[in-house]
């Protein structure tokens, strides 16, 4: 039986590759155009800094792996990010098997040098509306450059 989790990544997944099909359709200038106003600056940058949420919560937080961070530079097309979210989707796969039944139990995690604690169903919502609170920030940088954006919503 297919756990909650799983079902609700799935869905995340979804929305995340229309969001890439689109992402396809930008030119490679505009992906990785620098914008002081959206956050980390550019749909590149703010689609790896999704993906090192995940890494920080899930894996080293959650799961207690040594996670290496991608940089901004090191992602140069929407193929690298596939691939980036590639090992993300390895990564979510792991933690929901692990914490399947444990989903509720807290857990001890650290952010800016301080303790605290949080069960793994409240880290795996947090990363999850976090990446579409930044994939509207995307569409929204989109739209100021001059594309028309596409409906990333689960409801579609």
């Amino acid at each position: 039986m297919e756990s909650v989790m799983s079902l609700q990544y799935s869905w995340v997944r979804g929305s995340r590759e229309v969001l890439l099909q689109y992402c396809n359709s930008l030119s490679a200038a505009d992906f990785c155009k620098e914008n002081s106003s959206f956050g980390r600056g550019s749909i590149r940058s703010l689609l790896v800094h999704i993906a090192n949420t995940y890494e920080f919560w899930i894996g080293q937080q959650a799961l207690q792996k040594e996670m290496v961070f991608t940089s901004y530079d090191a992602v140069k097309n929407v193929e690298e990010t596939r691939q980036l979210f590639h090992d993300v989707d390895k990564l979510v796969g792991e933690f929901v098997t692990h914490f399947s039944r444990s989903y509720l139990t807290n857990l001890k995690v650290t952010i800016n040098d301080v303790s605290t604690k949080a069960n793994p169903f409240k880290l795996f919502t947090h990363v999850i509306t976090h990446e579409y609170h930044h994939q509207g920030q995307i569409l929204s940088l989109s739209r100021h450059l001059g594309y028309t954006p596409v409906d990333t919503d689960i409801m579609r």
